[in-house]
């Protein structure tokens, strides 16, 4: 499994989890080594238009496509799932995304941002990465933007994705997503503890 390094994310602690989980982990930008690995993480700190200036440093957006258009597994975290979406806006400037679902992140409607601690929340029936988990196991997250709002429309060829929410504040936003090979979670499992290390399994073990 390749750890993408392209200069924003918790590489230490992700990788660290992501070992815990069971996988075999190298943290590269190297495309032949991401395009080549079992499963591709994307993580993410900070604000979206540096992490996209970052990702297309190292072309991580091209190499993002090419293992979905295979079928290869990527899991987003954080701004890493942030990214995968059209457009983010920050401070009324918007920077374009890496485009692989339609929608805007912007930012939460709460009176209190950052969106910071511990939270539950909702996930289908079929979950993989929720997978054996209690509805009431809580995860960690630390955020003032985000998805809130599905765009991508019904497909009679594929199936539906996978929508994990959270609410917070006066409405929800996307916790995670389930798409095909392409997964995200916008909380952070390499932070928290025992739930997050399940979810990281059962990705893993999906591979």
């Amino acid at each position: 499994m390749v750890l993408l390094d392209y200069g924003s994310g918790n590489l230490h602690s992700a990788e660290r989890a992501l070992v815990r989980a069971g996988a075999q982990v190298e943290v590269t930008a190297d495309p032949e080594a991401a395009l080549a690995a079992d499963g591709l993480v994307v993580p993410g700190v900070g604000a979206f238009a540096a992490c996209m200036a970052g990702l297309r440093e190292v072309r991580g957006e091209r190499i993002i496509g090419q293992r979905l258009a295979g079928g290869r597994p990527v899991l987003g975290i954080c701004v890493g799932m942030q990214i995968l979406f059209d457009r983010g806006v920050e401070f009324g400037v918007e920077t374009e995304g890496c485009g692989e679902w339609p929608g805007t992140v912007d930012k939460l409607d709460a009176p209190v941002l950052p969106h910071m601690g511990w939270n539950t929340v909702t996930a289908p029936a079929d979950s993989v990465l929720f997978a054996g988990m209690d509805p009431a196991t809580r995860f960690y997250f630390v955020h003032t933007y985000a998805a809130r709002h599905w765009e991508l429309p019904p497909s009679d060829h594929l199936a539906a994705p996978g929508l994990t929410w959270c609410e917070y504040g006066t409405g929800r936003f996307l916790a995670a997503v389930e798409n095909g090979a392409l997964s995200a979670t916008q909380f952070h499992p390499e932070k928290s503890g025992d739930a997050g290390a399940q979810l990281l399994s059962n990705w893993v073990k999906s591979l």
